[in-house]
Order: structure tokens, then sequence, then C-alpha cells
């Protein structure tokens, strides 16, 4: 072959190659690209893990569309014999996530009950550390999607609500707590000063808000509650935040007791007269309503909305 056309071939060749070579180089970075995606968190309902081993803990998380940024964390622990899924559906916080923009975690209790301190069910009786667990639980959100540390918060249903409470005494997680129907149930003389917005029925025979024994929960008639009155335990926060005395207004059947307190916070206890073991504004459940109708939900309050607007004001 003469040197001209030789040489001709050779730089064809060459070309080819290296064509070659770019093409598979950019598919493979567009491999690379798809899979990243993938592993990006996806906007809307899922079930989420912490821990490794035979027993993993689970939560449910919710992330509206079109987040940017970091976002405020709202953690909500369901009530005695519920679920992060029963809470999640009950109390309409996804739809309150959309408005608000905020990614909102329902985690799962240890045979479907929280360690709040002297309550309650194989939570309490195993000793379950379910401070450790929703500690891990926020940081596992957080992997998944950029939190807003200054506004993180938590709350719940009557265990749940006892939890929310343990968390806050115990924590200096929260900007913010809002226990409902629940009752102080363990230590918390060191608590840090955080805005707390309580919200009880005065009639709940569950956790009484008056204090004392609860409505007997097995047949030998002990009292599966047996806590704080309910302003007690409100007034353990205004004391750890330096409050004043609080002001009262009532509006229907709702009682509103405020205190403005030192650094922006707000203590507030928000009673609903005549009203049961219940969340305000939930869903009803007919076979509850049927078999406890003092606990069907109020309609003086949506809580989920009246908690939301309490946590958007007080960020730290």
């Amino acid at each position: 072959m003469r040197p001209a056309i030789l040489k001709a071939v050779r730089h064809k060749t060459l070309t080819l190659l290296s064509a070659a070579v770019f093409a598979f180089a950019a598919v493979g970075l567009a491999v690379v690209t798809h899979d990243e995606a993938a592993a990006a968190p996806a906007a809307g309902k899922s079930t989420e893990r912490v821990g490794t081993g035979a027993n993993p803990r689970t939560f449910e998380m919710y992330r509206p569309a079109g987040l940017s940024g970091p976002s405020p964390l709202v953690v909500v622990l369901h009530g005695g014999y519920g679920s992060g899924r029963q809470a999640e559906n009950s109390y309409h916080w996804d739809a309150q996530a959309d408005r608000g923009r905020f990614v909102a975690v329902f985690p799962d209790g240890v045979g479907r009950s929280w360690n709040a301190g002297t309550c309650c069910g194989p939570a309490q009786q195993r000793d379950v550390d379910d401070v450790a667990f929703i500690r891990a639980v926020i940081e596992r959100a957080a992997e998944l999607q950029p939190i807003d540390r200054s506004r993180v918060f938590v709350t719940g249903m009557s265990n749940g609500a006892m939890m929310a409470y343990r968390l806050a005494c115990e924590t200096d997680l929260f900007a913010a707590a809002a226990p409902v129907a629940g009752t102080l149930v363990t230590d918390c003389a060191d608590a840090a000063p955080t805005s707390l917005l309580h919200i009880h029925g005065t009639a709940d025979e569950s956790v009484r808000y008056g204090g004392g024994p609860g409505r007997a929960h097995n047949i030998r008639g002990t009292a599966r509650v047996d806590g704080a009155p309910v302003p007690q335990a409100v007034a353990t926060f205004r004391r750890a935040g330096d409050c004043p005395e609080p002001t009262t207004r009532r509006s229907g059947e709702t009682i509103t007791s405020t205190a403005e307190c030192p650094g922006g916070r707000t203590v507030q206890l928000i009673s609903i007269v005549g009203t049961g073991h219940q969340w305000p504004g939930a869903s009803s459940r007919p076979v509850a309503s049927v078999l406890r109708p003092g606990d069907r939900p109020s309609q003086a309050l949506d809580a989920t909305t009246a908690i939301w607007d309490f946590f958007a004001e007080h960020g730290r």
C-alpha cells in the first residue's frame, strides 16, 4: 500500500476510535446521571426505615412536590394502638404539608406504643429508647430531604402526645411541641425553653384534664394513664421559659390561655369544653364513635391547622 493511502487509512481509523470512545463515555455519564436522579427523593408518600439487622424500625414520610432548599419538618406521633399511617390518614397532615410547604414524618411505635416515661404499653414495658429512635428518624429524613434545623417540630396524640412531652423535656431538637390529649408522665425538671401548644378536651376520660387515673383498659380495672393535670403540665413549660402568667379568652367551646414568653416563645393551652379523648377535626371512625360517642372528634377546632399555624410562627 502506498504511504499516502496508508496514512489516510490510519487517520480515519483513529478518528472512528476516538468517536467511539467519546460516545461510550457519554453513555456512561448518562447512566450515572439517571442513577443519581433515581436516588433523589421523590415527592409524595414513602415508607422509610432506620436501623439495620432483623428489626429495623419504620416511619411514613410525606414530601410536597416542588420543595426547594431546606424545609421545616413536623414529626407526628400516633396514639396508643395507632400507627404512623393511621396518624397520617386520620389527621390530614399531608394536605397541611402541601399548604405549608413542609415535610412530615409519621414514626411507628413498638407494639403501637411509645415509651413516654411511666406510660405506655409494650414500648414502656420493654424500656424502648424512643428518644433515640426519633433522633434517628430526623437524621434519616434530613438525608432524604434538606431540613431547616431551626424549624423542626413535634406533635402527637394521646400516648404520642406524652412522647412529644418527653422529647421536649429531654432534648433540644424541637423549636416547638404540640401535644394533643396527652399529659406529662416523665421528669421534666431540666426542660429547655420551648414553645408549647397543648390541646385537650375537658371531658377526656382516658387522659383526664384534671390528672389522676384515667379510664381502665383491662379486666382488673387498671388505669392506662395516671398523669399530671393538664394545666400543671403546661405550667412546667411556662416555668422553663420564664414566662408570665397566661391571659385567657373564650370563643364558643374553646378556652385559650396564652403566655407570651422571652425570646419570642409562646406557651398556650386550648381547652375544648365538654369533649373527650380525640384529635379535633380528625376523620371520624364509625366503630369508635359508636363505642365511645364522647370521643368523637370535635368540630370546634381543626387541631392540625391550629398546630401548623402555631409552628409556623415559632421557629428558632
